[in-house]
């Protein structure tokens, strides 16, 4: 359990500490003075000075900052206008608030093409391999069994998804003649694949794949690697869009969304991954980090896309917004921010309860 615990905090860290080195190191570049670089949410636990920044570590687990000198409008009449946040360029403030989110998602791209360099990479092949079979299906009934390469149907070549499928829904409700590789041996194998089946399963009832994975040269695996990893990064961030949309849109018709998790919530996901080896808890590390770029970058006070509208704002306008009005503002988005995540973690626990105990509720959450 405590070990768990410390992994997860461990993952939360790694992410938001790439996140905020993002801020800081293009605010250093930007020549901005970064006043204190903190992991978690005040108050303070620890904290060193280095050079003229303050690295803390603070008792709020969950976060990270990034202090910039001129950031806070409570201090304009006592900046260094030089190094000041407030007094550099649009451009340059937009860089800034910007750089953390694309760090979680290069990260989230390296996290991804680590594991496809260990794990192997997928590439079509002209072999349809059987890689489930759905119990009391017209597959099991007539024999197929894993790994079985379907070479025919009724004589037809397949030699893709798309076309096995096909040739299979042609001859639904007759006999069919399967041409079958098995362990380097052809054989037939007759099935009448179903006009009508659950849901969930095809007319045959078998779950087939093109897709092998093969190791190319160990030269090639990162430049591979980086490659998977920004469509997987991608592909995530299309799922997360489509996540968030359909939260918003319940909360916009007076309903509570049932799949959104807290930190509860995430811990329980992350010892799951864990449970399943190293590649696979990066793998969720990436997903996760995708899923922290987007929210940072989301236009709601206090989050990164927040400070950046008020930048697109004044770029518009063409002077800046009130100070002490994008102060307030930001000030209520936060506290909204941290009702919302004690309410999840209050959500998760009950869930938890329900469940009845972590394991059960691994399973649970993930559903």
């Amino acid at each position: 359990m405590i070990g768990s615990i410390l992994l997860f905090f461990l993952v939360l860290s790694v992410l938001v500490l790439v996140h905020e080195f993002g801020h800081y190191w293009v605010a250093k570049k930007s020549g901005v003075w970064v006043e204190e670089f903190g992991l978690g949410l005040p108050p303070r636990a620890w904290g060193k000075m280095i050079g003229k920044t303050l690295y803390s570590i603070n008792w709020l687990p969950f976060g990270g900052f990034v202090k910039l000198h001129g950031e806070d409008s409570s201090e304009e009449g006592h900046l260094h206008t030089e190094v000041a946040f407030s007094h550099k360029s649009k451009k340059k403030r937009a860089a800034i608030v910007t750089a953390g989110v694309v760090m979680n998602f290069l990260l989230a791209v390296v996290l991804f093409a680590v594991g496809y360099t260990f794990s192997g990479f997928p590439r079509e092949t002209t072999n349809v391999k059987v890689v489930d079979i759905a119990k009391d299906s017209p597959a099991e009934v007539a024999g197929f069994q894993k790994d079985d390469i379907v070479k025919t149907v009724a004589g037809e070549s397949a030699t893709s998804n798309e076309g096995f499928v096909s040739l299979v829904e042609k001859h639904k409700g007759e006999d069919v003649d399967f041409g079958v590789e098995r362990g380097g041996q052809l054989m037939d194998i007759h099935a009448t694949p179903r006009k009508d089946h659950p849901s969930n399963e095809g007319s045959l009832g078998v779950v087939i794949s093109s897709t092998e994975i093969y190791f190319p040269p160990v030269w090639q695996r990162p430049f591979l690697g980086v490659y998977y990893g920004f469509k997987d990064a991608y592909f995530w961030g299309k799922i997360v869009l489509a996540g968030f949309g359909k939260i918003f849109t319940d909360l916009a018709g007076g309903t509570v969304p049932k799949d959104i998790a807290g930190p509860v919530g995430i811990y329980a996901l992350t010892t799951q991954a864990a449970s399943f080896g190293i590649l696979s808890l990066l793998n969720f590390m990436g997903i996760l980090s995708v899923n922290l770029a987007i929210l940072n970058i989301m236009p709601l006070p206090a989050l990164d896309g927040g400070r950046l509208l008020f930048i697109l704002i004044e770029g518009v306008m063409g002077k800046k917004v009130v100070p002490k009005f994008e102060a307030v503002v930001h000030t209520v988005g936060m506290i909204a921010l941290l009702l919302l995540l004690f309410a999840i973690t209050a959500y998760d626990i009950r869930r938890l309860i329900e469940a009845g105990g972590i394991s059960n509720f691994l399973d649970f959450v993930s559903r």
